[in-house]
Order: C-alpha cells, then structure tokens, then sequence
C-alpha cells in the first residue's frame, strides 16, 4: 500500500504526504477475503482498522446467532483502535470480509504516538472523553451496587433478626426454667417415693401426647381455671405453673389426678412438670429458631454461589427461591406470591449467580411496579427444548413505548437510587449472550409479564 491509496481518503484530510507515509511504515496491509474474519468481539482492540477498498460486516453474537450490526463498505470508514486511550478497549463487534479489498491495519501504540505529534489537543481531547466516560460509568455503576448491596443487607439482617431474637428470648426463659425445675426437685426430694414420681412421671407424659388448645381465648380461659384450681390448694406459685400446664392440654381434671399422687407435696409436683413442659417447649422454639437462620444462611449462600463454581447444572427454582428469600423483606407488607412450578422443568446448565441477578432484578421491578401491594405469580414449565420462567405482576402496566425502550442501556423509569442498579440491558445480555436464551415483555393494565427462555442443552464453556 502506498500514500496514493490513502490521499484521497476524506478520514485523512489535513495530513502531508510524509505523514500518510509514516503511517504506512508502520502498518499492515490486510487482505479482505470474503467470509474471512479480520477481528473478534470482546477481544483486546490493539489495532485500528481503516477501510481502503471493499466492504466488510460487523456482526455480533446474540444467543446463539450472529445477527449483523452494520457494514463498512465505505472507503475511510473505520473500527477498532480503542486502546490506544483505553488500556481495557475492547472490539464491539466481529468483522468479516464481505467483498475482496484491502485494509490497513493500524498498532494502536502507533495511532496514539502519531496523534500525540501531529493533533496534540485531540489526542488530549480524546483521552480526556474516554477517561472521563469511563469514570463516571464505573462510579454510577459502583454507587448502584453498593445501594443494592446494602438493601440487600438490610432485608437479610431483618429476616435474620427474628430468629435470632426469638431464639435469645428462648435462651433466657430457659434459663429461668431450668432453675424452676431445679427447684422443684429439691422439693420433691424426699416427699414422694418411686412410684409416686414414676406415676407423675405417666401424668407428664399423657400431656405431651395431647393436643394443646390453639384458640388464645380457650387457652387464656383454661390457664384462668388451672390458676383457681391452684389457688384453692394452697398453691402459692400459680402464675408460673398454670400457663405451662394449660398450654399443654391439662385440665382441672388432670390436675385432680395427679393431687391424688402427690398429696403434701402437690406445689412442687407440679411445678416440675411445668417446668419440664416449659424446657421442652423452649427447646423447640430454639430449634426452630436456628433452623430458619440456618436456611436463611443457606440462602444466601445459595443466591451468591459463592463457594461454587461458575457453570453448574443447576435447577432453576432453587435460584427463583433462594431470591425470594433475600427479598423477603419487600414481599412481606403486601405483596402474595403465587408459586406455579412446573414438575416436569429439567435442571440446566448455567451461570447461576447470574441468573440469580436477573431474578433479583425481575422481582424487584414487579413489586415496585405494583407499590408493594398486589400479587407476583412465578410460573415455570417446559416449551419444547426451552424451559420458560415468567414473572406477572398486578402492577398498572407498562405503556408500549416504555415497552419497547425497556432494554436499551441505560434507560429506566425509576428514581435515583430504586432498583437493583442492573438494567433490563444487562439481564438481557446475561439472558441472551452467556446462555443463549430470550427475555420478553407483555403488557397491560393488571397484567405484566416478564417471560424468559432458556435453553436445555448445556451452554458453550
């Protein structure tokens, strides 16, 4: 290639003869051959292509198919080249050959140093655009995940804190039990022989195999009627044995039985079984209690998929589940979640951490849409070799110019700080691109659906 061929090109107007010519020296003349590729999307953009003579496609992939951006069949009409300002400038598209010409193949450490010399200011210029282009974006982008980091946080802690308390009530009234029952062996020592506290010992266990009054009213009448009764004996710590006993089912005919075993040493008798009941009843409350925070863990273990790998096979509805309990504390006030899995959805390949973020994502913007009040409805099922996840919500409805904006970069209906900070674009992409499926929108008043389709077949690793 020699200047000729580039001093007409209107890309080169303004540059001398001997410019055009250091240029060259140090660059590549590169044929274009039809269906040939020249550079790849997403690969490292090191070299600045201008087009001499023929055409070429760019093309990117979207899911599983190469669809065509546009064409550069114009002479001076070039890519690339992003490097030489941006040390993580990448190639937005593919280019392939499309008709038989040339190209000239440019070292971006060339591109900037003869920028440098010939256009000072516009080489500062350009510099500053992409430094500043690429500050902002990264700090918005930082700023929104940490506002969704800290959301997150705050629902997790709050679902965490009410087991976490129940269980340190648990604890304490156990404490106070445990010295109870204590107690009431001391004053049983030596006032009751073997068979009577084997026979207590039946009485106790006759209540634990009954059904404990649920209704608060008939539970509260019947500790009312247990506390008289022991009143009437001369029992002085009523208010502590009566509500374990009425809890457990007793009534002033057990307690009739069991005077009639323990005689003198009535109080006492009873108090221990109380107190043994109450341990028990504790017991189960801790458990219970340290088993939600267990799952709440395991949750978020699950939705960060930090301790697994990235592509796994994984089954769809724990990841749906594992997102609704991060984002329980949004649910809660007014939102009912209608689950309708599909029995028959197989388990797929996947990036599972990021399809959880598509879930967060899709969740979240149904319960704003709805402001927090209404019903979510998440169905899955199988269509063919795609399983199909949809999300509806009762919300107003999205007007088709919304609709249809809904995934291009940067657009969003919400306030500064609502959301998750990952746009529609971004589920998309993780939709689409990393595992070769589609995200649509339908809409209407009082009807929203989000539908996403994957694949079953293993994406590409």
């Amino acid at each position: 290639m020699n200047v000729d061929d580039l001093r007409d090109l209107a890309l080169f107007a303004g540059l001398t003869d001997a410019q055009l010519g250091e240029l060259i020296d140090g660059s590549t003349t590169v044929p274009i051959e039809p269906g040939a590729d020249l550079f790849h999307e997403g690969e490292p953009a090191d070299f600045w292509w201008v087009l001499v003579d023929g055409a070429i496609a760019l093309h990117r992939k979207i899911g599983r198919e190469d669809t065509v951006m546009g064409k550069m069949d114009v002479p001076g009409r070039w890519a690339g080249g992003f490097r030489a300002w941006d040390d993580h400038g990448v190639y937005l598209a593919s280019g392939r050959g499309i008709a038989e010409g040339r190209v000239l193949r440019v070292p971006t450490n060339l591109l900037r140093e003869r920028i440098d010399v010939w256009f000072p200011l516009g080489g500062h210029l350009i510099k500053g655009v992409y430094g500043t282009a690429r500050a902002i974006e990264s700090t918005a982008r930082q700023r929104d995940a940490l506002v969704t980091l800290g959301t997150l946080a705050a629902g997790l802690a709050h679902e965490i804190n009410n087991p976490a308390a129940a269980a340190s009530r648990s604890v304490s009234a156990l404490d106070t039990a445990c010295s109870s029952l204590l107690s009431s062996l001391r004053g049983l020592a030596g006032k009751v022989s073997e068979d009577q506290f084997g026979r207590l010992d039946s009485l106790r266990l006759e209540l634990g195999s009954r059904t404990a009054i649920l209704d608060p009213v008939d539970l509260a009448d019947n500790e009312n009627t247990i506390s008289d009764w022991l009143a009437d004996h001369d029992v002085e710590r009523d208010w502590l044995i009566a509500p374990p006993l009425a809890a457990a089912g007793a009534d002033v005919e057990w307690c009739e039985r069991a005077a009639d075993v323990l005689g003198d040493a009535l109080e006492p008798g009873l108090e221990w079984v109380g107190s043994t009941l109450a341990a028990t009843t504790l017991l189960g409350e801790v458990k219970e209690s340290t088993r939600r925070i267990t799952e709440l863990v395991a949750a978020v273990r699950s939705y960060s998929q930090m301790d697994r790998g990235s592509i796994q096979t994984i089954d769809v509805t724990e990841g749906i589940e594992s997102t609704l309990v991060m984002l329980g504390h949004k649910l809660r006030d007014g939102t009912d979640v209608i689950r309708a899995y599909g029995d028959d959805v197989p388990r797929i390949d996947a990036f599972a951490g990021e399809l959880n973020q598509v879930w967060t994502n899709l969740i979240d913007n149904a319960v704003d849409a709805m402001d927090g009040t209404g019903t979510l409805r998440i169905t899955t099922r199988t269509d063919g070799d795609r399983i199909v996840v949809e999300f509806t919500d009762t919300g107003p409805g999205m007007p088709p110019e919304v609709v249809a904006r809904a995934f291009e970069p940067f657009y969003t209906t919400k306030d500064v700080g609502k959301g998750t900070g990952l746009g529609l674009d971004i589920a998309q992409r993780i939709v689409a691109e990393h595992h070769g499926g589609t995200i649509t929108i339908t809409s209407h008043p009082g009807q929203t659906t989000v539908q996403v389709r994957l694949p079953h077949q293993p994406i590409p690793r």
